[in-house]
């Protein structure tokens, strides 16, 4: 097999490495950079541009200029040019595409295996969205990773000491933090969180929107009306933001940016490091969150990491850098290349993939790489319930088994409803597949033992099957990359998740309640049937009437509306009811000694 690349498909830059000679080394595209412009433009002369010479066009071209085309990864948008319609596959295939020639020309070999990354909290739709675009453009794609466990296998070859370390992955268009375990051979992700609509191309709206208002507010312009002037401004304020990392001020100078009734507009302006903090203090504030988020699910305290790895540009403003040393008491690494370590790992785990045989640091050559699924996995149970089977940030791969029995007497079939989301009602969650076991042999409701296993693998797909362990019979389902949750849909699940967390807990308390009553309603009505004679017109009067009143209460019972208050009522009505209803149940033989199942 020959050589393997890795490639960082970026929102803003992308960049293309492979392993020469023991290491990860960075292409250059035919004008020596780096990095190459994540940008496609469709010329007026057909001529299709990619990287650095579509982006020079950009402002003459505006209209025909496609970038950050990564945000729109496994969502239904489309670009018209010409009268026909990309997808983003169909844009990212193309820079990738052009990754792929010139890895060949520095290589002078064909090369079409390679590795991939993404976002940690890409969700399996924008994974296969980013599969597909490497194979339209003729690529073997060997993996899919997560961006932070690539930048920390290229930080964890050159450092043999075992340790724990964070990845703060801000970028052009994503922000991803894990905490990842670094040891000889293993690269472990113990928790991940992040933010997909949060990076450098945030910061560069903060400035463009602040400058259009100051020229609309001088000179009774909108500068977004004219599509070239408007390119110009998005340029200036992002070699603006860049030049903000090293000086505490940047001055723009856009003549002839526009004109009124005949008059041309020069621009200029002396934007501050004071203002542009002040502009987009709340988008380094954001970041917070996610970091807090992910040490908590690892598990560890800041204290415990012993490095801070930070990826991506947009990790060079002072602001940023900053507020991760007060979130973290590190002052963070300088040991990689913000914008070439994730291609660097990527090329790393391709080599290995190939069985190029580069020697680890632990004196091995193959590498673990051991990543996390981003939202807990349930199926639906009796009223509604979701119940989990793989928790969030659950190592992979996973195989987990579960014994459930039927809701219902002599029932001949059940159907499993497969969610994925952190509420603990199904309805709450998103329902990413649904299948029905059939062939259940008759029995009594909670007789018949059905195994419900979860299998997900290595590349992230969700494998589902049940079997009726008494007749043998079994049912499947793939849940495939396509019927996952949106990136939107994920959010909102972890938002909703912490906004209704008080209400959860009600509506979960409410439910075992609930079922407890049914319990006792049941027990208490078997009883009186049995035994009805046997006790006085009293007794029996008030078992009816406690059995009633329940009842009536569960009536009334709304899971989604239901208060503390309603509850209370509830549990009383039981307690009634079991104290009435003892002698009863006594007389009917009904109380033995509860085994634990």
């Amino acid at each position: 097999m020959g050589k393997a690349m890795g490639i960082d498909l970026g929102t803003t830059n992308s960049c293309v490495a492979v392993v020469e000679g023991g290491k990860a080394v960075v292409i250059p595209d035919e004008k020596g950079n780096g990095t190459t412009p994540s940008v496609v433009a469709f010329t007026k002369y057909g001529e299709r541009l990619v990287g650095e010479a579509a982006r020079r066009q950009a402002v003459i071209n505006s209209e025909g200029t496609i970038s950050s085309v990564k945000r729109h990864m496994g969502t239904n948008w489309k670009k018209e040019i010409d009268g026909k319609y990309y997808s983003p596959q169909e844009i990212s295939a193309m820079i990738l595409s052009k990754l792929k020639m010139d890895a060949e020309a520095y290589l002078g070999e064909t090369v079409t295996d390679a590795v991939i990354t993404v976002p940690a909290y890409f969700n399996d739709i924008q994974r296969q969205a980013t599969k597909d675009a490497g194979r339209i453009a003729g690529l073997n794609v060997l993996r899919i990773i997560n961006e932070p466990t690539s930048a920390a296998l290229a930080y964890g070859l050159d450092n043999e000491t075992p340790q724990k370390v964070m990845v703060y992955d801000l970028g052009g268009g994503t922000f991803d933090v894990s905490i990842i375990e670094i040891g000889e051979g293993v690269i472990e992700v113990l928790a991940t969180n992040g933010d997909n609509h949060l990076g450098g191309d945030d910061f560069d709206g903060r400035i463009i929107n602040y400058l259009v208002e100051l020229i609309k507010k001088e000179y009774n312009v909108d500068v977004r009306k004219d599509f070239a002037a408007y390119q110009r401004l998005k340029d200036a304020a992002a070699q603006a933001k860049k030049e903000l990392s090293s000086a505490e001020s940047s001055y723009i100078t856009l003549p002839y940016l526009t004109q009124k009734r005949g008059n041309t507009i020069n621009f200029e302006y002396m934007l501050t490091r004071t203002v542009f903090n002040d502009l987009t203090g709340d988008l380094v504030e954001r970041t917070a969150i996610p970091v807090q988020n992910a040490l908590m699910d690892a598990g560890i305290a800041a204290s415990e990491l012993g490095k801070v790895l930070l990826v991506g540009g947009s990790t060079r403003i002072p602001a940023v850098q900053e507020k991760v040393r007060k979130l973290t008491g590190l002052i963070p690494s300088q040991n990689i290349n913000a914008d070439e370590c994730v291609a660097q790992g990527a090329a790393v785990l391709a080599d290995n993939l190939s069985k190029g045989g580069i020697t680890l640091y632990g004196g091995g050559n193959n590498i673990l790489l051991l990543d996390v699924t981003p939202l807990s996995l349930s199926i639906e149970t009796v009223g509604g319930v979701a119940t989990p089977l793989v928790e969030r940030n659950t190592t992979l791969p996973v195989h987990y088994s579960k014994i459930f029995t039927t809701a219902a007497p002599f029932q001949r079939s059940v159907e499993i409803n497969v969610l994925q989301g952190e509420r603990p009602m199904a309805r709450d969650n998103k329902c990413i597949g649904k299948f029905r076991l059939k062939g259940i042999k008759p029995a009594s409701a909670g007789v018949p033992q059905i195994e419900v296993i979860f299998d997900i693998d290595t590349n992230g797909i969700l494998k589902v099957s049940a079997k009726d362990l008494d007749t043998g019979k079994e049912q499947s389902i793939t849940i495939t990359d396509n019927e996952r949750m949106s990136d939107a849909e994920i959010e909102a699940a972890i938002r909703d998740a912490e906004l209704y967390r008080k209400q959860d807990g009600i509506r979960r308390q409410a439910l075992d309640l609930i079922n407890e009553a049914n319990k006792c309603l049941n027990g208490a009505e078997t009883a009186l049937s049995k035994v009805k004679k046997e006790l006085s017109k009293g007794e029996k009067k008030q078992i009816k009437g406690d059995i009633n009143n329940l009842r009536k209460l569960l009536s009334k019972a709304k899971l989604d509306k239901i208060m503390e208050s309603d509850i209370e009522s509830i549990r009383n009505a039981i307690n009634q009811l079991n104290s009435s209803s003892l002698k009863a149940c006594h007389m009917a033989g009904m109380y033995t000694e509860s085994k634990e199942e």
